[in-house]
């Protein structure tokens, strides 16, 4: 077992940088994106005993670490990219919000018994991960001082109920399509035939060749579905030295002012300042005219991936009991009943909802992977902008309802 924190932080950057390699380079793993990729390597090299379960340099990456892919990621969320996620896309992520709110206040009243005093802890770690992924998770479970023991079983419990939940919103508009005849955006024909064009793919039947006079929206959508220079992880961004140099410092400064506002305004946890200061820098002033901030927050986030595949550890989930990992998976499942509910209601495209409601279950990266997998090749940039914006507004959330229910529960 490796428990030096030198070959420990090598063997993290190793399984990241495959992870991304061969989402790049593997057509088929690409439809299920580097971030899962990297939680499941983790995961498999801390179950088979590869690696230690518990180390300081994992703290190091969970904490200052992450915090500093938080300000860089959110240095680059700019109002102004919501126009490109369209209204159909925004309305789609609303009902997304709307569910996990629902679901977690379901799961409170459920499972308040089972974790008594450290509810409240738990519904706003939820609300957060389940608004913008599990940047949102470690952020809101930390602030609120969660117990290290309920922190790593309710990690494990998460990781593994988003992988789940991406694999529903990969079949659930193929199960659904004949419910949801509202045209995918981009593929111009109903969600029924989008769908079972691809599950003929994904069973290996030959689709008809077009016919010449047929126009480019009949024709087969590239296997990767999205050019490199859309794609988070592949899109270059022009850095010299002296940019990174700027990178670095941006990023450090924004976590000093915030850890000093957090001392002087104790009430409000470091994390809500970061995230506040970094919005607020990334639209107003020499800081928002940053290159490389997706590019660097990114990986550095990828890094907390496989820090969070490591805390995967069946043994920790049943050490917390199978409790924590059934109040997951119930908010996930009232999330997809009322944004697939809600959204034939309102007459949204099975597409759009997938695509939204995995960007605030697991993140922009995985509704890239819906998209990409799925073949909606015009849901990408919404997806990501909409998976963005979770990352904004899921700390808000989270801490905002779990102060709400610690008022109300006690």
């Amino acid at each position: 077992m490796i428990h030096s924190p030198l070959a420990l932080a090598a063997v993290i950057a190793l399984v990241t940088a495959l992870a991304f390699w061969l989402d790049r380079h593997v057509p088929v793993l690409s439809r299920v994106g580097a971030s899962l990729m990297v939680i499941v390597f983790g995961a498999l090299l801390a179950n088979f005993g590869i690696v230690a379960p518990s180390a300081p340099i994992y703290d190091t990456i969970a904490g200052p670490v992450t915090s500093l892919a938080i300000a860089w990621l959110l240095l680059g969320v700019h109002v102004r990219d919501l126009k490109e996620a369209g209204p159909r896309m925004l309305g789609a992520f609303g009902l997304a919000v709307l569910g996990t709110i629902v679901g977690v206040a379901i799961g409170t009243a459920t499972f308040r018994s089972v974790f008594g005093d450290q509810t409240w802890q738990l519904a706003g770690a939820f609300t957060g991960t389940y608004t913008g992924g599990s940047l949102n998770f470690v952020a809101v479970g930390r602030g609120l001082g969660m117990p290290d023991t309920l922190f790593a079983g309710a990690t494990a419990a998460d990781a593994l109920t988003t992988g789940i939940w991406m694999a529903a919103c990969l079949l659930l508009p193929i199960w659904l399509a004949r419910l949801y005849p509202f045209v995918i955006p981009g593929l111009e024909r109903p969600a029924e035939a989008a769908a079972g064009g691809a599950a003929g793919a994904a069973a290996g039947q030959a689709r008809p060749a077009p016919e010449a006079a047929g126009s480019a929206e009949d024709a087969p959508i590239p296997a990767a579905g999205v050019a490199d220079e859309d794609h988070p992880f592949f899109s270059s961004a022009p850095i010299s030295a002296l940019g990174l140099a700027e990178l670095m410092a941006a990023g450090l400064v924004l976590l000093v002012l915030s850890h000093l506002a957090g001392r002087i305004v104790p009430a409000v946890p470091d994390v809500l300042w970061l995230t506040t200061f970094a919005l607020l820098a990334g639209h107003f002033g020499p800081l928002s005219r940053l290159e490389g901030t997706m590019q660097l927050g990114n990986y550095t986030l990828h890094l907390f991936f496989a820090v969070i595949g490591i805390y995967s550890q069946i043994g920790q989930i049943l050490a917390v009991g199978v409790a924590v990992f059934l109040f997951t998976l119930l908010v996930v499942g009232v999330h997809g009943v009322i944004v697939f509910g809600l959204g034939r209601l309102f007459r949204i495209d099975v597409g759009s909802l997938a695509v939204a409601s995995q960007a605030a279950v697991g993140g922009p990266t995985s509704a890239l992977a819906v998209a990409v997998s799925r073949e909606w090749p015009a849901l990408v940039l919404p997806g990501i902008v909409v998976g963005l914006l979770g990352y904004a507004v899921g700390n808000y959330l989270g801490f905002g309802v779990a102060w709400l229910l610690h008022g109300v529960l006690g």
